[in-house]
């Protein structure tokens, strides 16, 4: 798997449990958020969410006002 090669090239880990943490480390730290992602429009997860809270901020805002309800007789 290229995200172990990645991750372990060059490092010696004591234990098994080490090593995990340092795969554990990478991949929700580094790898998950700031990788490319094709469903994503080619863009990372922080690029994705920024995008998106600055197409909210800058949308017309949308009137949440309940409706009055209809006066019957």
């Amino acid at each position: 798997m290229l995200i172990k090669t990645e991750c372990t090239r060059g490092r010696v880990f004591a234990t098994r449990a080490e090593a995990n943490l340092a795969l554990f480390e990478y991949v929700d730290g580094f790898s998950n958020p700031r990788r490319i992602q094709k469903r994503l429009g080619y863009l990372s997860p922080i690029e994705f969410e920024e995008k998106h809270y600055v197409n909210q901020a800058t949308a017309e805002p949308v009137n949440l006002k309940p409706r009055k309800p209809a006066l019957t007789s």
